[in-house]
This record gives structure tokens, C-alpha cells and sequence, in this order.
């Protein structure tokens, strides 16, 4: 897979060495001079240009991109580069980040955002799951509103706590997609039990959150 990282700084290089350690082709994108370290991840291809602009997307080909991530520090830069990305090169994916949390409510498909990163939010979500058992956390939104990657650690008294995954009646829109326990990730199965102190990862629309921590047993 190709991906096209705009924002080449501390965020951007993180992002790009995870994604060449696991096999994929990383074009990092900048128009300062100063952020254009090639010596820190040199196995990217490395662009010296503003992604802001049609020319410099031309020449870093976006359209032989599946993924476009705009990881810059400036709000404004990212949603120009999604809504490039998405409406003139037609990229099938496009992940931005979210600096401040008031710019929250722009980055949707209007943007051409399909995933919108919150860093503040996701920090404070991470805080909050640390210390909290039995509460539902929102970790991140995928376009915006329409679902979200939420985390519950089950709670002693949960009630379904010994259930089998496949007997529960799960509310609508709603997918369990891992189990986080004593330090394995597990791929729910069917046949798979519900255990005091487990982890769970859920995609799920926003309209059914209440009714997923209550069943869960939530606070």
C-alpha cells in the first residue's frame, strides 16, 4: 500500500516509520526546509513542497495513493490536503488530524475526511480509561458522527460477565471487534466468554452508546 503522510514533523515521521515497518511505501510530504530530516526515516520517499497545492500533489502522484494521512500542526493545512485528496485525486481513504478540539466539527466527508484523530481527545480518553472501569470511552470518530471506536473494561458485577459473545443480544450498529485481556488481543469469536476485567473495543454509531454501556453494565 501507498501512503502519502503531509506533515513531516515528530507526528508524521512516527506515523511513517510504523507504517514502513510494516511493509508499506511512505511518501512524507513538507514545505519547510527544516522538517525535511531524511536521515531519521530514510527508507521514505521525501517531497519538499506545499501539500497545499495542486502542483506539488501532482508531483508526489496522489492518485497511485490508497491512503493520504494529513498529520500537519495546522488545522486549515489538513482539511485543505483531505478535501484535495478526496475530490481531485480521488484517494480511498483519508485520515486527518485534529489539532483543536473546537475544529472538531469540520473534519467530516464534507472534508473529504473518512477518519478524524482528535490527539486531545484521544489523550484525555486514554486518561480516562486508565482509571475508569465501567465507563464507555470514545476513543475515535470515523466520519464524523456516524461511528466511533469506544472501550469498556468490564466491570466485576457486570452481568454478563461468562456470557458467550454470540448470545448476546448486541444493540444495532454495534460490532465488537477486540478483546484487550491480561495482555492478549483477542479476535472475538461466537463461542468466545465475557470475563470481569476484559478490555472491550467496539465500533458503534454514537445513538447507541447509552444503550451499549447499559447492557454492558456500565456506569
Amino acid at each position: 500500500m501507498r501512503v502519502a503522510i503531509a506533515g513531516a514533523g515528530a507526528v508524521g515521521r512516527s506515523i511513517a516509520q510504523e507504517l514502513l515497518e510494516n511493509g508499506h511505501e511512505v511518501l512524507l510530504i513538507d514545505k519547510s526546509p527544516k522538517a525535511i530530516k531524511v536521515e531519521m526515516v530514510p527508507r521514505a520517499e521525501w517531497l519538499l513542497a506545499d501539500a497545499c497545492e495542486i502542483a506539488a500533489l501532482d508531483d508526489a502522484a496522489l492518485e497511485r495513493c490508497q491512503v493520504v494521512v494529513a498529520s500537519s500542526g495546522d488545522d486549515k493545512v489538513n482539511l485543505v490536503v483531505s478535501l484535495l485528496a478526496k475530490t481531485e485525486y480521488g484517494v480511498p481513504r483519508v485520515v486527518a488530524r485534529i489539532n483543536h478540539p473546537n475544529n472538531e466539527w469540520l473534519f467530516n466527508e464534507s472534508w473529504g475526511v473518512d477518519v478524524a484523530v482528535s490527539t486531545p481527545r484521544l489523550l484525555s480518553a486514554l486518561v480516562e480509561e486508565a482509571v475508569s472501569v465501567g465507563d464507555l470511552v470514545r476513543l475515535m470518530t470515523f466520519r464524523q458522527g456516524e461511528a466511533n471506536l469506544v472501550e469498556l473494561t468490564l466491570p466485576e458485577d457486570a452481568p454478563l460477565g461468562g456470557e458467550r459473545v454470540g448470545s448476546v443480544a448486541w444493540p444495532r450498529d454495534t460490532a465488537l471487534v477486540a478483546i484487550l485481556r491480561e495482555g492478549r488481543v483477542l479476535v472475538p469469536t461466537s463461542d468466545d466468554t465475557l470475563e470481569p476485567g476484559d478490555e472491550l473495543m467496539f465500533v458503534a454509531s454514537q445513538d447507541v452508546e447509552d444503550e451499549l454501556a447499559e447492557l454492558l453494565g456500565g456506569r
